[in-house]
Protein backbone atom coordinates (compact mmCIF):
# COMPACT_ATOMS: atom_id res chain seq x y z
CA UNK A 1 0.00 0.00 0.00
CA UNK A 2 1.24 3.24 -0.60
CA UNK A 3 0.65 7.09 0.02
CA UNK A 4 0.94 9.86 -1.87
CA UNK A 5 3.33 12.88 0.67
CA UNK A 6 2.04 15.72 -1.72
CA UNK A 7 -0.27 17.63 0.45
CA UNK A 8 -4.15 17.08 -0.47
CA UNK A 9 -7.85 17.11 0.24
CA UNK A 10 -7.49 14.40 2.87
CA UNK A 11 -8.39 10.60 1.77
CA UNK A 12 -2.64 5.07 2.47
CA UNK A 13 -2.87 10.40 6.37
CA UNK A 14 -2.38 14.31 5.66
CA UNK A 15 0.62 13.17 3.52
CA UNK A 16 -0.50 10.19 0.40
CA UNK A 17 0.53 6.65 -0.06
CA UNK A 18 0.53 2.98 -1.59
CA UNK A 19 -0.15 0.13 0.30
CA UNK A 20 1.72 -2.87 -0.49
CA UNK A 21 1.26 -6.68 -0.53
CA UNK A 22 4.35 -9.04 -1.60
CA UNK A 23 5.75 -12.54 -0.51
CA UNK A 24 8.08 -12.62 2.75
CA UNK A 25 10.57 -15.21 0.38
CA UNK A 26 12.44 -13.34 -2.28
CA UNK A 27 11.21 -16.27 -4.65
CA UNK A 28 13.85 -18.34 -7.30
CA UNK A 29 14.18 -15.71 -9.94
CA UNK A 30 16.46 -12.41 -8.77
CA UNK A 31 14.03 -10.31 -11.37
CA UNK A 32 11.08 -10.27 -8.61
CA UNK A 33 13.66 -8.73 -6.12
CA UNK A 34 15.16 -6.18 -8.50
CA UNK A 35 11.37 -5.27 -9.30
CA UNK A 36 11.18 -4.38 -5.57
CA UNK A 37 14.56 -2.65 -5.73
CA UNK A 38 13.12 -0.62 -9.00
CA UNK A 39 9.64 -0.22 -7.27
CA UNK A 40 11.47 1.55 -4.09
CA UNK A 41 13.47 3.86 -6.50
CA UNK A 42 10.46 5.29 -7.68
CA UNK A 43 8.44 5.62 -4.79
CA UNK A 44 11.48 7.68 -3.57
CA UNK A 45 11.18 9.74 -7.09
CA UNK A 46 7.78 10.52 -6.36
CA UNK A 47 7.77 11.03 -2.80
CA UNK A 48 5.80 8.51 -1.82
CA UNK A 49 5.19 6.76 1.69
CA UNK A 50 5.04 3.07 2.21
CA UNK A 51 2.70 1.39 4.24
CA UNK A 52 3.42 -2.25 4.38
CA UNK A 53 3.10 -5.68 6.12
CA UNK A 54 6.16 -4.83 8.49
CA UNK A 55 8.29 -7.61 7.60
CA UNK A 56 12.34 -7.91 6.89
CA UNK A 57 12.64 -10.91 4.86
CA UNK A 58 12.08 -11.54 1.29
CA UNK A 59 10.33 -8.85 -1.36
CA UNK A 60 8.72 -7.30 1.78
CA UNK A 61 12.21 -6.32 3.27
CA UNK A 62 13.85 -5.94 0.25
CA UNK A 63 11.03 -3.03 -0.94
CA UNK A 64 11.16 -2.05 2.82
CA UNK A 65 14.89 -1.40 3.06
CA UNK A 66 15.45 0.02 0.23
CA UNK A 67 12.94 3.12 0.13
CA UNK A 68 14.32 3.52 3.55
CA UNK A 69 17.79 3.74 2.19
CA UNK A 70 16.52 6.79 -0.31
CA UNK A 71 14.12 8.39 1.68
CA UNK A 72 14.58 7.77 5.17
CA UNK A 73 12.18 5.64 8.05
CA UNK A 74 9.69 7.88 7.86
CA UNK A 75 8.73 7.00 4.16
CA UNK A 76 7.63 3.50 5.04
CA UNK A 77 5.25 2.45 8.30
CA UNK A 78 5.28 -1.17 8.62
CA UNK A 79 2.22 -2.57 10.08
CA UNK A 80 2.63 -6.65 11.75
CA UNK A 81 0.61 -9.24 14.11
CA UNK A 82 2.38 -9.78 17.24
CA UNK A 83 2.56 -13.30 16.61
CA UNK A 84 4.60 -12.70 13.21
CA UNK A 85 7.54 -11.26 14.94
CA UNK A 86 9.89 -13.46 16.72
CA UNK A 87 11.64 -12.06 19.82
CA UNK A 88 15.16 -13.25 21.00
CA UNK A 89 17.35 -13.15 23.70
CA UNK A 90 20.26 -12.78 21.95
CA UNK A 91 21.87 -9.47 21.40
CA UNK A 92 21.69 -9.69 17.62
CA UNK A 93 19.40 -11.34 15.48
CA UNK A 94 19.35 -13.25 11.87
CA UNK A 95 19.92 -12.11 9.15
CA UNK A 96 16.66 -11.16 7.30
CA UNK A 97 17.58 -13.78 4.33
CA UNK A 98 17.99 -16.26 7.08
CA UNK A 99 14.16 -18.31 6.57
CA UNK A 100 13.64 -17.02 2.72
CA UNK A 101 13.61 -20.61 2.02
CA UNK A 102 12.94 -22.60 4.52
CA UNK A 103 10.03 -25.25 4.84
CA UNK A 104 6.51 -23.61 5.89
CA UNK A 105 5.33 -19.98 7.56
CA UNK A 106 8.09 -18.50 9.14
CA UNK A 107 8.05 -15.04 11.63
CA UNK A 108 8.34 -12.44 9.01
CA UNK A 109 10.22 -10.49 11.59
CA UNK A 110 13.33 -10.90 14.20
CA UNK A 111 13.98 -8.69 17.28
CA UNK A 112 15.78 -8.73 20.73
CA UNK A 113 13.53 -8.34 24.07
CA UNK A 114 14.50 -4.83 24.58
CA UNK A 115 13.84 -3.76 21.14
CA UNK A 116 10.27 -4.61 21.40
CA UNK A 117 8.32 -2.04 22.78
CA UNK A 118 4.08 -2.64 23.62
CA UNK A 119 2.90 -1.02 20.82
CA UNK A 120 5.83 -1.11 17.96
CA UNK A 121 9.27 -1.48 17.24
CA UNK A 122 11.82 1.16 17.18
CA UNK A 123 12.80 3.00 14.09
CA UNK A 124 15.06 0.90 11.91
CA UNK A 125 16.41 0.54 8.32
CA UNK A 126 12.94 -0.78 8.06
CA UNK A 127 11.11 2.22 8.43
CA UNK A 128 8.66 2.44 11.44
CA UNK A 129 6.86 -0.67 12.92
CA UNK A 130 3.74 -0.99 14.44
CA UNK A 131 2.77 -4.14 16.69
CA UNK A 132 -0.76 -5.46 16.71
CA UNK A 133 -2.95 -8.12 17.53
CA UNK A 134 -4.08 -10.18 14.63
CA UNK A 135 -4.06 -10.16 10.69
CA UNK A 136 -7.51 -8.37 10.87
CA UNK A 137 -6.76 -5.66 12.70
CA UNK A 138 -3.22 -5.57 10.39
CA UNK A 139 -4.87 -5.42 7.02
CA UNK A 140 -7.73 -2.34 8.56
CA UNK A 141 -5.04 -0.58 9.76
CA UNK A 142 -2.86 -0.50 6.57
CA UNK A 143 -5.67 -0.07 4.31
CA UNK A 144 -6.62 3.34 6.65
CA UNK A 145 -3.64 4.70 6.43
CA UNK A 146 -3.51 4.20 2.30
CA UNK A 147 -7.19 5.92 2.63
CA UNK A 148 -5.75 8.65 4.55
CA UNK A 149 -3.56 9.47 1.40
CA UNK A 150 -3.91 12.07 -1.69
CA UNK A 151 -4.29 11.27 -5.12
CA UNK A 152 -2.85 8.26 -6.38
CA UNK A 153 -2.56 6.15 -3.26
CA UNK A 154 -3.75 2.66 -3.49
CA UNK A 155 -2.94 -0.56 -3.23
CA UNK A 156 -0.04 -2.48 -5.08
CA UNK A 157 1.21 -6.24 -5.30
CA UNK A 158 4.29 -7.81 -6.14
CA UNK A 159 4.57 -11.51 -6.66
CA UNK A 160 3.80 -13.18 -3.28
CA UNK A 161 1.62 -16.49 -2.23
CA UNK A 162 -1.07 -17.29 -0.61
CA UNK A 163 -1.49 -14.15 1.76
CA UNK A 164 -0.73 -11.69 -1.16
CA UNK A 165 -3.28 -12.93 -3.41
CA UNK A 166 -6.06 -12.75 -0.58
CA UNK A 167 -5.05 -9.37 0.78
CA UNK A 168 -5.45 -8.51 -3.76
CA UNK A 169 -8.65 -10.03 -4.01
CA UNK A 170 -9.65 -8.58 -0.91
CA UNK A 171 -9.01 -4.76 -1.67
CA UNK A 172 -10.75 -5.61 -4.82
CA UNK A 173 -13.28 -6.86 -3.57
CA UNK A 174 -13.59 -3.45 -1.05
CA UNK A 175 -13.50 -1.39 -4.09
CA UNK A 176 -16.46 -3.28 -6.16
CA UNK A 177 -18.63 -2.88 -2.96
CA UNK A 178 -17.85 0.46 -2.52
CA UNK A 179 -15.74 0.37 0.93
CA UNK A 180 -13.26 2.48 -1.34
CA UNK A 181 -12.19 4.10 -4.56
CA UNK A 182 -8.56 3.66 -5.29
CA UNK A 183 -6.84 1.58 -7.56
CA UNK A 184 -5.34 -1.81 -7.15
CA UNK A 185 -2.25 -2.72 -8.92
CA UNK A 186 -0.59 -6.15 -9.96
CA UNK A 187 3.18 -5.32 -10.81
CA UNK A 188 3.09 -8.46 -13.07
CA UNK A 189 7.22 -9.13 -13.43
CA UNK A 190 7.78 -11.75 -16.21
CA UNK A 191 4.24 -13.07 -16.42
CA UNK A 192 3.56 -13.70 -12.57
CA UNK A 193 0.25 -12.68 -12.18
CA UNK A 194 -1.20 -13.90 -15.93
CA UNK A 195 -3.03 -16.70 -14.43
CA UNK A 196 -4.73 -14.36 -12.01
CA UNK A 197 -5.46 -11.75 -14.87
CA UNK A 198 -6.79 -15.03 -17.12
CA UNK A 199 -8.97 -15.70 -14.49
CA UNK A 200 -10.72 -12.84 -14.45
CA UNK A 201 -11.15 -11.90 -18.15
CA UNK A 202 -12.66 -16.01 -18.00
CA UNK A 203 -14.79 -14.06 -15.02
CA UNK A 204 -16.32 -11.34 -17.36
CA UNK A 205 -16.59 -13.84 -20.26
CA UNK A 206 -18.85 -16.25 -17.96
CA UNK A 207 -20.80 -13.05 -16.94
CA UNK A 208 -20.02 -13.48 -12.82
CA UNK A 209 -18.17 -10.25 -13.47
CA UNK A 210 -19.19 -7.24 -15.12
CA UNK A 211 -16.54 -5.67 -17.80
CA UNK A 212 -16.55 -2.27 -16.11
CA UNK A 213 -16.09 -4.45 -12.68
CA UNK A 214 -13.48 -6.22 -14.57
CA UNK A 215 -10.92 -3.15 -14.42
CA UNK A 216 -10.59 -2.76 -11.05
CA UNK A 217 -7.22 -4.89 -10.54
CA UNK A 218 -5.45 -3.08 -12.92
CA UNK A 219 -2.25 -4.28 -14.56
CA UNK A 220 1.73 -2.49 -14.97
CA UNK A 221 4.22 -5.38 -16.30
CA UNK A 222 7.14 -2.82 -15.09
CA UNK A 223 7.73 -1.19 -11.77
CA UNK A 224 7.89 2.74 -13.42
CA UNK A 225 4.28 1.90 -14.48
CA UNK A 226 2.70 1.58 -11.20
CA UNK A 227 3.07 5.16 -10.23
CA UNK A 228 0.85 6.21 -13.30
CA UNK A 229 -1.57 3.55 -13.61
CA UNK A 230 -2.55 4.04 -9.71
CA UNK A 231 -2.73 8.27 -10.88
CA UNK A 232 -5.11 7.69 -13.56
CA UNK A 233 -6.94 5.10 -11.91
CA UNK A 234 -10.77 5.75 -13.13
CA UNK A 235 -13.65 3.97 -10.42
CA UNK A 236 -15.65 1.66 -11.86
CA UNK A 237 -18.91 3.10 -13.08
CA UNK A 238 -20.79 -0.68 -11.60
CA UNK A 239 -19.62 -0.44 -8.67
CA UNK A 240 -22.06 -0.79 -5.61
CA UNK A 241 -23.47 2.38 -4.37
CA UNK A 242 -23.53 1.04 -0.91
CA UNK A 243 -23.06 3.43 2.12
CA UNK A 244 -20.58 2.34 4.63
CA UNK A 245 -20.25 5.80 5.97
CA UNK A 246 -16.62 6.05 5.38
CA UNK A 247 -16.48 7.90 1.78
Amino acid sequence: MTQNKQPVTNTDSPIGGENYSCGSTGGKDPVHLEAARTLAQEFHKHNIQLVYGGGTTGLMGELAKTLVSLSGPQSVHGIIPRALVKVSTKSSTRSPEANGNGAGKAAEREVTDEMLEEDGIPESEYGVTTVVEDMHTRKRLMASKVLEGGPGSGFVSLAGGFGTIEEVMEMTTWNQLGIHRVGVVLLNTNGYWDGLLGWVRNAVAEGFISAENGKILAEASDPREVWPRLLEYQVSSERMQLNWGQE
